[in-house]
């Protein structure tokens, strides 16, 4: 499948035809595509609560992966995808790019576990009870 996730997109074919989008949610297996904004369908809720409201909630569904062409960023068209290899920190990677020469993967930079978990421990949450939160909270109030 040449369409990824976060791809903007244009449909081609089908009751949507000249709609753009970026894809939401991609299924490899079934070979399907979902975009945002196309193939909206309409599914009815029922109320599960006595408080609750029963709607029509409205959804995009998905769409086959042929049926929409990548739109490169640098050149702004839709294009048939091209797969090549390219040399990044001396190992080839196999991208995408566009007729105009213009890679469509953006560039993935994988972090190592030690900036992930320095990151993380920038700012530790401070963990406090509820009980505790709503009597310092009600202290406050008492103050004002």
């Amino acid at each position: 499948m040449n369409v990824k996730l976060n791809d903007t997109v244009v449909v081609i074919t089908g009751k949507d035809k000249g709609k753009t989008g970026k894809v939401v949610n991609t299924y490899p297996k079934t070979g399907r595509v979902t975009v945002q904004g196309v193939n909206m369908q309409k599914r009815h809720q029922k109320a599960r609560k006595a408080n609750a409201v029963s709607q029509i909630v409205e959804r995009e569904g998905a769409i086959d992966a042929s049926n929409v062409m990548v739109i490169c960023d640098k050149c702004g068209k839709a294009t048939r995808v091209k797969h090549a290899f390219v040399e990044e920190d001396g190992k080839m990677k196999k991208v995408r790019v566009c007729k105009c020469g213009a890679t469509l993967d953006k560039a993935y930079k994988k972090q190592s576990k030690a900036a992930a978990a320095a990151k993380t421990e920038e700012a530790p949450k401070k963990r406090t009870r509820k009980r505790t939160a709503k009597a310092e909270a009600a202290a406050e109030e008492k103050k004002d």
